[in-house]
């Protein structure tokens, strides 16, 4: 009995994907919840696994290849082994695919090379089967219990560190370093004279370009400025960095005071956590808070759910959760879907001054800076403090200039007197 391989549900509004890479060669052996493939979505990337045990009869849809919701990927002939003498072909496919094999069985072969995403994020396998690396034999390190990209790179170092037992090889020559192309480049043509290249965008990179032009396209956005002084906030973490740290085990850094200081200006202009629905103005009483985190494979803003009840550990561990598993690509749907307001900063970059794109539906999105030294004049007397500019950017079809300026003017309040956020926030 034949049984297909298919795109399955992404999830909310998501249709279309991309093939990374597929696992397995036809006529490979296959078992029920082994990993066959992985997907790109423009929120995160899947692995779609087998639903029976049996041989990759064919495949339909082969690597770099969008596809759709329900199309047809390939097809598992159920009951049968792998055939003993494969094709040249896919000899062929499999050595571009695996490293050198070994004398173990194929399932056991399998078991190595493909562990289940719970074991391994999709980014760490990718390193792994770059430098040939023998997933079993690293151990992971962070607190989910799956090997991270940092566990295969350390892994490496610590090999390449190694002295060599066998004598010691003539000097070669010094070889440039070896450069890991971004997955957003893998596919490349290069001109005649090298001075040009023709990249494909990632589908993560197309959905960040389509999104920020609809953005930008299909809504009335302005943006408003204002400046924080900084010295309030910074004085506090000072004294309490260390305690907080010791008692958290998690640093207090400046994300949790914005989280608790919008959440508080939310609660007095609610039309800026809103959204449009045709006629219609959806306002919500409830804040979920997405964080924008620039990870390497693309822009993703996971959100905080029900911010509101969250503590200032709760924010900046879920925070400091979210920005590693971005970067191992390992968010779910569920943690970047959703979101009623979000806040950017670009400060982390160096950047002083900039305008943040709107995420829609959302109508408001917050964008913080770099925090420089400036002269103030405060009460009469110039001082030098540290200040930081910051950035609304609205939606002017429901939220107003006034409502806008306000805001900025509220946060503004509540950060330069941070016990107000333990009210307020």
């Amino acid at each position: 009995m034949s049984t297909n391989i298919t795109v399955p549900e992404l999830g909310e509004s998501i249709v279309e994907a991309t093939i990374i890479r597929w696992f397995k060669s036809e006529g490979d052996a296959v078992k029920i919840g082994e990993p066959l493939l992985e997907l790109e979505t423009e929120k995160a990337n899947f692995e779609v696994a087998a639903e029976k045990a049996g041989v990759l009869k064919s495949i339909s849809k082969g690597d770099g290849e969008d596809v759709e919701v329900g199309d047809v990927l390939g097809v598992i002939e159920e009951g049968k082994a792998a055939k003993e003498a494969p094709t040249e072909e896919r000899e062929k496919a499999k050595a571009e695919k695996e490293p050198e094999p070994k004398k173990e069985t194929k399932e056991e072969t399998a078991e190595e090379e493909h562990p289940s995403a719970e074991k391994v994020t999709p980014v760490a396998r990718r390193i792994a089967e770059e430098h040939d690396v023998d997933l079993s034999k690293v151990e992971p390190t962070g607190t989910s219990g799956r090997v991270t990209k940092e566990d295969v790179e350390s892994y490496i170092e610590k090999q390449e560190e190694e002295p060599s037992k066998a004598k010691t090889p003539e000097p070669e020559p010094a070889k440039a370093p070896a450069v890991r192309i971004p997955q957003e480049a893998q596919t490349i043509r290069i001109s005649r004279d090298g001075r040009e290249e023709r990249i494909k965008m990632s589908r993560r990179r197309r959905t960040i370009a389509r999104r920020m032009l609809e953005a930008t396209q299909s809504t009335a956005m302005l943006t408003t400025f204002n400046e924080i002084d900084m010295g309030a906030v910074m004085e506090l973490r000072k004294r309490r960095k260390d305690a907080f740290k010791e008692k958290y085990g998690v640093s207090l850094g400046l994300n949790s005071f914005f989280v608790k200081a919008a959440i508080g200006a939310l609660k007095h202009f609610p039309q800026i956590n809103a959204e449009l629905d045709g006629d219609d103005m959806i306002v919500k009483y409830y804040y979920d808070i997405g964080v924008a985190i620039g990870a390497s494979e693309g822009l993703v803003v996971p959100v905080l759910r029900d911010a509101d009840g969250m503590s200032f550990a709760e924010i900046e561990k879920k925070i400091k959760d979210y920005a590693q598993r971005a970067e191992d690509n390992a968010l779910s749907l569920e943690e970047i879907m959703g979101g009623t307001f979000t806040i950017t900063n670009g400060g982390v970059f160096g950047s002083l001054m900039s305008t943040p794109i709107l995420n829609p539906p959302q109508v408001g999105i917050l964008g913080l800076h770099k925090i420089e030294d400036r002269p103030v004049v405060s009460n009469g007397d110039l001082e030098i403090r540290p200040m930081m500019y910051v950035a609304l950017s609205y939606d002017h079809r429901i939220v107003d200039g006034r409502e806008a300026v306000q805001f900025l003017v509220k946060l503004k309040e509540l950060v330069e007197d941070p016990e107000s956020l333990l009210l307020e926030g």
